[in-house]
């Protein structure tokens, strides 16, 4: 595990439920459409799509930022990402809700196909990247009998790049295998709960945002990892009461519309 992590991260030594340290912050960006380099400024963390920026463009934003990365799956790619032909023929099936395709990672070509999208990215400039759809490899993913190519895939990114930064997003059940090879730990949607059949932006019950914070909570304490959330509103009224609710947890957290297309803009 590294020693330098990327967010400094405080929890009370005893966490007793509903009761937890306000240090969180808002201070991540997390925005897959294109943005105005010149307008990113002042963030811990951006987490950006690599494809919409030149490399002038992050150096740009890395000086207005501590961390620029790049987003990248390692369970699925969408049919519109430039490495989909590449791929569309060793794929698991399709995951309806977001138009993309579960990868192989059994196959060799497959992990050749994510190791040179990984290495060009870095070549660009950017500082690591966010590791999405590991939930996918978790007890109830679609890819959960292939958990061990993807901790070993994470190893292999891990030790040709040991000095960048790497965000695992989701798939907690897999953090005492993940958690050598990564620096931090993003969770969605743990005060929210977004309806994709209503389209509705809503909080969870209480006891289960509760429980789901006081596990994170957890994780973070045996693995020294940081937590960030990403949760989803709006309203500026919802914004608030999820900001209310989650800045006591001590996670630093980006609050954003469910596409994350653009900079948060709130309805009244």
């Amino acid at each position: 595990m590294r020693l330098i992590k990327m967010f400094l991260f405080v929890l009370p030594s005893v966490l007793i439920p509903k009761v937890f340290a306000a240090t969180g912050k808002a201070n991540v960006l997390v925005c897959y459409g294109r943005l105005n380099p010149e307008t990113v400024k002042g963030y811990n963390v951006v987490i950006l799509e690599q494809e919409h920026y030149k490399p002038s463009e992050i150096k740009k934003m890395k000086t207005q930022n501590d961390k620029v990365l790049a987003y990248i799956s390692l369970g699925e790619v969408n049919r519109h990402a430039k490495h989909y032909p590449l791929l569309k023929g060793s794929t698991l099936g399709k995951n309806q809700l977001w138009d993309s395709y579960y990868l192989d990672l059994t196959a060799e070509k497959t992990k050749q196909v994510l190791m040179k999208i990984i290495g060009e990215t870095i070549a660009m400039g950017y500082d690591g990247f966010f590791l999405d759809n590991f939930d996918n490899f978790g007890p109830w993913g679609k890819q959960t009998a292939q958990k061990a190519e993807l901790v070993a895939l994470l190893k292999s990114i891990y030790d040709k790049y040991p000095h960048y930064t790497f965000l695992q997003n989701a798939g907690i059940d897999l953090i005492a295998q993940t958690a050598p090879y990564v620096d931090g730990v993003v969770v969605e949607s743990v005060a929210t709960d977004y309806s994709f059949t209503d389209k509705k932006y809503q909080l969870r019950a209480e006891d289960d945002f509760q429980q789901r914070a006081n596990r994170l909570a957890d994780i973070s304490t045996q693995y020294k990892l940081p937590v960030t959330l990403i949760e989803y509103a709006g309203t500026e009224a919802m914004r608030t009461a999820v900001e209310k609710k989650i800045s006591a947890t001590g996670f630093d957290y980006f609050i954003g519309q469910i596409d994350l297309q653009k900079i948060p803009q709130f309805t009244n």
